[in-house]
């Protein structure tokens, strides 16, 4: 099959004058977008070398740069490593070093981790994407070989523009290596091919009815797959808008629906809840989003309900990094009454439920969420062993625990790592998370297990509540009752005023682990 960026030339053929880009700052139709990926990968080619199976990272906020880079990129057949900017330099130097990168696009206000960066004397080269002039150090100037130090549209314009003769471009190949949390170790290098993300575009379209007219805002960041995948390829896949902005600011994200008209808002429920809870959410008219997404974390009912309730259709769904990253989908009709589902396969995902012995479980009993089709990564970067035990038979792994109902409802249990063994009894943390989540005083939760000598394990909770409300432990016990059974129950409960996070934006429970408490 062809690779994801003849996507963006027949768009430039087919459709010229639609509107595929829009920020603050301009507007990008099909075919000024398909000049640029030209002028990128020309750029990419010309001054820094890259060829199919080089490695390109990108430490950026999001930008019409990053999407025209990542289209660029896969048109030479190269793979792209998204950078998460949150990261400190040691963390970036280890996937700079893991994945073989040696060519950077990044912008100014990285300048401190990016001269670290260059010191370790992986990066051969160090692109400075931004239009700004004068902001750079010598000494940062020093760091590679071509550092563009003024204008960067200007830098890409004097390449060759003629038409860049498509290279023929394995679509099984690495095309992203998207590096995994690491919330318990070094973090795995997911290498997913274009065939993946044509794929993932598919699930989404056909399960979304995404179509020309749709216009998608980005608020994930670009160097999750979520960003990339959830729906800045399948939007413009589909011949749709993507409307991008730089850093996530609930009251400009509102602004931008209205004045863009956006149809599809995809957030995770950090976000949903920002926006709810922006001053001018009562005002702005929002009648033109035909979808309110969540994904990423489990959303808890009450925010779903408060969006249902003024009209607008909230649904959910599923995915990982490893696959691409969508694997269900929860409409907005099933939302409401299958409260805590993550829903059912998109249409060419297989889902099963093992137990240990590989065999399927029956309908509402907890078992492995394993996963097939052709959106399921190629492989763990430069980690064989961690591949074969991940991808078995075809089979992706994942380490999640579910169950699913009769009418073929998933919903996720907890992570087979996190489960509580406590008296015989197997606790899964979600399910006590939600129970604990319902309360109207609760901001959020998290539970983990911790030793205990009479039951081996027992669940402890770490619990948020909210400002000026009031909650003690034995209300928190006496509530839990009604809803879960007697052993599930927590036994120690932790008031904190913020609960710890990794870099992408996940509790960290490793962290909360080492927490001391009078408790232990």
């Amino acid at each position: 099959m062809r690779g994801i960026a003849y996507w963006i030339d027949q768009r430039a053929q087919n459709t010229p004058n639609r509107i595929a880009i829009i920020t603050e700052e301009q507007q990008l139709t099909f075919k000024e977008m398909g000049q640029k990926v030209n002028q990128f990968a020309r750029f990419l080619q010309q001054e820094c070398q890259v060829a199919a199976g080089d490695r390109v990272g990108i430490l950026s906020q999001n930008s019409t740069s990053y999407v025209l880079l990542l289209f660029a990129i896969a048109k030479l057949g190269g793979i792209t490593v998204p950078l998460n900017t949150r990261l400190t330099a040691s963390e970036l130097s280890y996937q700079i070093e893991d994945s073989g990168t040696t060519v950077l696009f990044t912008q100014h206000e990285f300048q401190p981790v990016v001269k670290q960066l260059g010191m370790d004397g992986h990066l051969k080269q160090i692109i400075w994407m931004d239009q700004k002039e004068q902001f750079l150090s010598e000494e940062t100037l020093e760091l590679a070989t071509t550092v563009i130090e003024s204008n960067f549209e200007n830098a890409i314009k004097k390449v060759a523009t003629e038409p860049l003769v498509h290279e023929k471009i394995d679509a099984n190949a690495p095309y992203l290596i998207c590096y995994t949390s690491g919330t318990t170790g070094r973090p795995k290098g997911a290498v997913l091919t274009q065939e993946n993300m044509f794929w993932n575009a598919i699930h989404n379209l056909t399960s979304l009815d995404i179509t020309s007219s749709d216009r998608s805002i980005i608020l994930l960041p670009l160097f999750h797959i979520g960003g990339i995948g959830l729906f800045a390829f399948p939007t413009l896949f589909a011949g749709g808008s993507i409307v991008i902005l730089g850093r996530f600011n609930p009251d400009k994200t509102l602004e931008m629906i209205q004045q863009y008209q956006v149809t599809i808002v995809m957030g995770v429920p950090a976000i949903h809840d920002a926006l709810r809870r922006s001053t001018l959410f009562s005002t702005t008219d929002l009648s033109c989003v035909r979808w309110f997404y969540n994904g990423g974390a489990p959303c808890p009912h009450e925010l779903i309900l408060y969006y249902q309730d003024r009209g607008l259709p909230f649904g959910q769904g599923f995915g990982l990094t490893e696959t691409s990253p969508t694997v269900c989908m929860l409409s907005a009709e099933d939302a409401s009454h299958k409260v805590g589902s993550i829903g059912k396969p998109v249409l060419f995902c297989e889902v099963r439920l093992v137990d240990e012995y590989d065999q399927e479980v029956a309908n509402g009993e907890v078992g492995e969420l394993v996963i097939k089709g052709p959106h399921v990564m190629k492989e763990y970067w430069n980690l064989p062993n961690e591949t074969a035990k991940a991808i078995r038979n075809g089979w992706f792994y994942t380490g999640d625990l579910a169950r699913k109902d009769e009418d073929g409802f998933f919903y996720i249990a907890g992570r087979r790592k996190e489960m509580i063994i406590s008296g015989g009894e197997n606790i899964y943390p979600l399910e006590v998370e939600q129970a604990i989540g319902s309360l109207p005083e609760v901001v959020e939760v998290a539970v983990v297990g911790v030793a205990d000598e009479k039951w081996g394990e027992v669940a402890k909770a770490f619990v948020v509540v909210k400002e000026g409300a009031m909650l003690t432990e034995e209300m928190l016990q006496q509530a839990c009752l009604q809803i879960i059974a007697k052993y599930k129950i927590p036994k120690y409960f932790v008031f904190l005023s913020e609960l710890p996070r990794n870099a992408t934006g996940k509790i960290n429970k490793t962290a909360l682990q080492k927490i001391e408490t009078i408790h232990g």
